[in-house]
């Protein structure tokens, strides 16, 4: 991807040298029952950002939640338990302190070295984070220099590691996997090269409103999937059997196609269906055109016609962005819509940009990761700032001249 300017400092714009330096993170890693970690992608993502300020010569407090504990102390949700993980990828021994303020915090604070790293425990264990409790902000703020915000996937919550912390610093820039995601938002969002292509898919239309009203702004062609397909499809007069509708939604997805059309925007929905009575493995299923669902049958992916429709308008596009499955990919009989999909966009020469709900986890059980032009590490936070183009703790941070 070419260079493309973000407004907003990165920690490569401020002096690091010998200063203690906050980093938020995004370490919400799965484990399995046993607490080993199924995937590490996000504590490899943050590694440029470590690596670049303990080169630098930074003293590094970083730090980030685990889970939903919701204020509560839940031994398997510890820092601590991924700790021999982060020493792993960053090739050195860290620090760890089983709490995020208080005496023993600021006591490692004050002992470490130049290029010594400080984790802290998980900070959803703290109800203030949550809260965005100043109090608290002021304190995980005690003794820092400079504050660097790397977890994207929370930049649209006002918690206080992600928004308080910054009204308490002076020096408040974003890491590299922050820049990384703002830059490709820009470039496909701010300015795309043409046609600009959005790939929707998922259940509900009303959760993705706001953002299918900014995309008719921007986009040249929208093409809709998943369940939500059916709202659109029985707006327009078409029995949709048993599947999934949001009736207090029809009208406003007859606006969406009205206004679709007046901005001349290219509205595709599905011409056939993958349907099944009952969502189960051994189900009978069938393919129908979108004309002719049954009573009693209820869709559960798109069918070949429309994956062929697809491929074909988007062969020509130059930037496409995804954001949810076709249909139920997670058993394996009603994937093929979402691969097909995957192999289409990593096959293609356009800019390739997926996020958000599922998609990424979609993308790597088919096995096209390594082919996209990027993949948003945020689910909520993608969604956000393609509805909004701006996010709350982006708000906070210094922009540059």
């Amino acid at each position: 991807m070419d260079k493309v300017d973000v407004p907003y400092k990165t920690l490569k714009d401020v002096d690091l040298q010998g200063k203690l330096v906050f980093i938020r993170v995004d370490f919400n890693v799965p484990t399995d029952d046993q607490g080993n970690i199924t995937d590490d992608i996000r504590i490899r993502a943050a590694l440029p950002t470590i690596s670049y300020a303990l080169d630098q010569g930074a003293k590094l407090v970083i730090a980030s939640h685990r889970g939903r504990p919701k204020g509560k102390w839940i031994p398997e949700l510890s820092m601590g338990l991924i700790k021999k993980r982060i020493e792993r990828l960053l090739r050195r021994e860290i620090l760890f302190v089983d709490a995020c303020v208080g005496e023993k915090v600021d006591e490692a604070k004050a002992n470490l070295k130049e290029r010594d790293v400080l984790l802290l425990e998980n900070l959803r264990f703290y109800k203030e984070e949550t809260d965005n409790d100043p109090a608290f902000a002021a304190e995980l703020a005690k003794g820092i220099d400079v504050y660097v915000n790397d977890a994207f996937g929370t930049a649209h919550r006002k918690h206080a590691s992600t928004y308080g912390i910054a009204q308490h610093l002076k020096v408040r820039v974003m890491g590299l996997l922050m820049e990384k995601e703002i830059a490709y938002f820009r470039k496909a969002m701010v300015n795309p090269s043409r046609p600009l292509a959005i790939l929707l898919g998922g259940v509900k239309v009303s959760t993705k409103l706001g953002l299918i009203e900014n995309l008719l702004k921007k986009a040249d062609k929208v093409l809709i999937g998943g369940a939500m397909a059916f709202t659109f499809l029985k707006a327009m007069g078409f029995s949709t059997g048993a599947s999934l509708v949001e009736e207090d939604m029809l009208g406003i997805a007859k606006e969406i196609m009205d206004e679709a059309r007046s901005k001349k925007v290219a509205f595709y929905l599905p011409v056939d269906f993958v349907l099944t009575e009952e969502i189960d493995f051994s189900a009978p299923a069938v393919v129908v055109p979108y004309q002719e669902v049954p009573d009693g049958w209820k869709g559960v992916d798109i069918g070949p016609a429309t994956i062929r429709l697809y491929e074909e308008s988007l062969s020509n596009a130059r930037t496409i962005v995804w954001n949810g499955p076709m249909g139920i990919f997670e058993m394996s009989r009603f994937k093929k819509g979402t691969v097909a999909m995957a192999k289409c966009l990593a096959n293609s020469s356009a800019l390739t940009i997926a996020g958000g709900g599922d998609t990424d986890v979609a993308i790597h059980k088919a096995g096209f990761t390594e082919n996209f032009s990027y993949i948003s590490t945020g689910g909520g936070a993608f969604l956000e700032l393609m509805e909004k183009n701006t996010l709350p703790c982006l708000e906070v941070l210094e922009k540059k001249e």
